[in-house]
């Protein structure tokens, strides 16, 4: 086949990147098109494509099958890895394909009855739900898990129509205080602006509603527009992505009764709004 002209690749960017920009070059050299790459493994030319543009993991699979296509002698298969890595740094493995999965979802919905979740935690909150479950790791671990979180919270920062984000709360985490009245405030603040925009749909669980569906746990529904839905459950030290279409199927039921359970929208946000209200006519202590 064909040979191409080597196209600059600068080494000094992120890994992803890197390895997306050398695929391609690897792939244009040999002569293929996307669709000659992905012919023969299980992925679409749109999966391969993402990869090139650094915007996604490289599957073990897919890379042994591109080292197999390109003759790149196990490449691919050996950085992918590398690739994973950097993607997930500062988050736990067992968050890996969740981390992917939210930038790529059309919706996501999401349950948390004893913290708020890490889309929409501010730094100060972030740090002192690390610390909390992390007492005794050093500083650079903890602010490098912060800056992850933070991250992920960019694709609401982007021009974009997705992911649409509804989350359900317990009001428990409105009165419950884990950092300064005045960072509790800046909390909530950040909540009610995020649900300014269209897409985010923040609901409260009222004290008073009673024993409700996901009593037991957080739940997270992420929906795709290609791809079958998961949902994500996780504890303090594990998590656990499920993918199995009867079990999704009952989490999604599950969920859509929480939400029946839970506050209005408008109910939801004047409650939000007057809890931060509330923090910041706390009289500081002398």
């Amino acid at each position: 086949m064909g040979g191409a002209r080597r196209k600059d690749i600068d080494g000094s960017e992120g890994v992803p990147s890197f390895y997306g920009k050398e695929l391609r070059w690897k792939r244009e050299e040999a002569g293929f098109t996307l669709a000659q790459l992905t012919e023969g493994s299980f992925y679409g030319l749109s999966h391969l494509s993402e990869i090139e543009r650094g915007e996604r993991r490289m599957p073990r699979e897919l890379a042994e099958h591109v080292d197999r296509v390109l003759e790149t002698d196990g490449f691919f298969a050996r950085r992918c890895e590398d690739v994973r890595n950097a993607r997930r740094k500062g988050h736990a493995k067992y968050f890996e394909r969740v981390l992917e999965s939210e930038r790529h979802a059309d919706a996501i919905e999401e349950w948390c009855p004893t913290v708020f979740p890490g889309l929409l935690q501010c730094e100060p909150y972030i740090r002192a739900v690390v610390r909390a479950t992390h007492p005794l790791e050093p500083q650079e671990r903890t602010d490098e898990k912060v800056r992850a979180r933070l991250g992920r919270a960019l694709i609401f920062d982007e021009d974009d129509t997705k992911p649409e984000y509804w989350v359900i709360v317990h009001e428990a985490l409105l009165r419950h205080p884990i950092i300064s009245p005045a960072e509790m405030a800046a909390q909530l603040d950040r909540v009610v602006a995020l649900a300014r925009r269209p897409r985010i749909i923040p609901q409260v669980l009222p004290l008073n509603c009673g024993a409700h569906p996901l009593m037991h746990g957080t739940a997270k529904v992420l929906s795709f527009t290609d791809a079958p839905p998961l949902v994500y459950t996780e504890s303090p030290y594990s998590g656990d992505t499920i993918d199995e279409p009867g079990l999704v199927k009952q989490y999604r039921k599950a969920y859509d009764r929480l939400r029946a359970a839970a506050l209005p929208p408008e109910a939801s946000l004047a409650m939000i709004e007057e809890a931060a209200e509330d923090y910041r006519n706390v009289t500081p202590r002398s």
